[in-house]
């Protein structure tokens, strides 16, 4: 009887993930590419800051559609805890470590996100800078950003390495999505040391994206329509 709910609680847990993992997906790719990428004009401080002053509305909509994708990110692990426990608890529980570390210094970012609406916001104690020196202030705080998410991208890479060996260990899954995975993380820890170390070279970063697509947006469909296939002991 105890086994049955214990499988039963373990297919749960995979559905709950599979719509954390979704809901991650989509909050990210809406802050990223219909958000970020309709307003930041890369190296146009001026065009920029005129873009958000024009669409703040759409630019606080992507701080919180950001903040809504982190904390789905916050859960997510939890529920691959409850699935994974049984292949491996001190993997799962790396897992969960991993994001735990990513989760804060993504939070802590989010300041730099908003910063261009202080510096853009025409306030008194602002006016002893020029329109051009302010602009260059809020276009530089998304460079920061964008080192930031860098920093957090380390991390995000590394939970998918337990991750993956969990997933092709387990048998709930196809083992290809455990590779993927654990192919994703290296793509990810690759996208870090070019993009502090080798900002010339990137085009070695697409590989990567290529395997997080294959791989994270594969298995969170395998977990929405499929499930887990745990077996009843």
């Amino acid at each position: 009887m105890l086994s049955h709910i214990g499988d039963l609680s373990q297919r749960k847990a995979a559905r709950v993930a599979g719509v954390l993992y979704l809901l991650l997906i989509i909050f990210g790719v809406f802050a990223e590419l219909v958000v970020r990428s309709k307003l930041i004009v890369a190296g146009d401080a001026a065009t920029t800051a005129s873009n958000i002053l024009a669409s703040e509305g759409l630019f606080r909509i992507g701080f919180a559609s950001d903040i809504l994708m982190i904390l789905s990110f916050l859960l997510l692990p939890l529920a691959f805890y409850v699935l994974f426990k049984p292949v491996g608890k001190r993997l799962a529980s790396l897992v969960v470590i991993l994001v735990s570390v990513s989760v804060p210094l993504m939070l802590v970012n989010m300041l730099l996100y908003v910063a261009p609406l202080v510096l853009l916001s025409g306030a008194d104690y602002l006016s002893v800078f020029s329109a051009e020196q302010l602009n260059a202030l809020a276009m530089s705080t998304f460079d920061l950003y964008t080192s930031g998410v860098m920093i957090a991208t380390l991390f995000h890479g590394l939970w998918l390495l337990p991750l993956g060996y969990l997933v092709y260990k387990s048998g709930y899954f196809p083992k290809v999505f455990g590779i993927l995975l654990m192919l994703a993380c290296l793509g990810f820890v690759i996208q870090t040391v070019q993009y502090f170390l080798l900002p010339n070279l990137e085009v070695i970063t697409y590989p990567g994206m290529v395997l997080e697509i294959l791989g994270e947006f594969g298995f969170c469909g395998w977990l929405l329509i499929k499930g887990a296939k745990v077996s009843a002991a």
